[in-house]
């Protein structure tokens, strides 16, 4: 029985090792902090789903969960989520159209990939090469999405968080 078998949201004490080293900062670690990319229920249910995929495939590079996770929640080919999704006129402009449901497709879809490849970090204390870049975009693009949303009062402290987790990504 994997050690994670039994474990239900962002536990540090069932963490690798390496996550604590490399994420010391406590809001990483807060399951009701909703700046925290397992605080919200988006990203508590990536993690939870994550822990799920990798019981099914436990030898599969994390990026195939990712194309599962981009295709359902984002309903968009995983090829198209890529760096040209990281805009600030392109962003600006799906937050206007009333026809595009940002809060889905760019807020819960950016959540879900950052919380399921930070999950791998978790569990197992490292992170895939390959699912690197494709977790940049959506940190990179979750910067501007706040950023864009001006009079948030949380903004600026999301993006401060973001940024902790851009250069765990880097360290990682």
């Amino acid at each position: 029985m994997d050690e994670h078998d039994d474990l239900y949201g962002i536990d540090i004490d069932h963490a690798h090792k390496r996550a604590i080293d490399l994420v010391p900062e406590e809001f990483f670690w807060n399951c009701a902090d909703e700046l925290s990319p397992f605080g919200s229920d988006e990203g508590d249910i990536a993690l939870a789903e994550f822990r799920d995929w990798r019981k099914l495939h436990p030898d599969s590079p994390v990026v195939d969960c990712l194309k599962w996770t981009i295709e359902s929640v984002g309903e968009i080919d995983f090829a198209d989520y890529n760096e040209s999704l990281v805009s600030a006129e392109k962003v600006k402009q799906q937050i206007e159209d009333e026809n595009f449901d940002d809060q889905q497709y760019i807020f819960t879809l950016d959540v879900s990939v950052i919380a399921t490849g930070f999950a791998q970090l978790v569990d197992e204390g490292k992170m895939d090469a390959s699912s690197k870049p494709v977790i940049k975009v959506a940190l990179d693009r979750q910067i501007l999405w706040s950023g864009l949303h001006e009079g948030w009062e949380h903004g600026d402290q999301y993006i401060d968080n973001l940024r902790v987790l851009k250069r765990v990504l880097q360290e990682a």
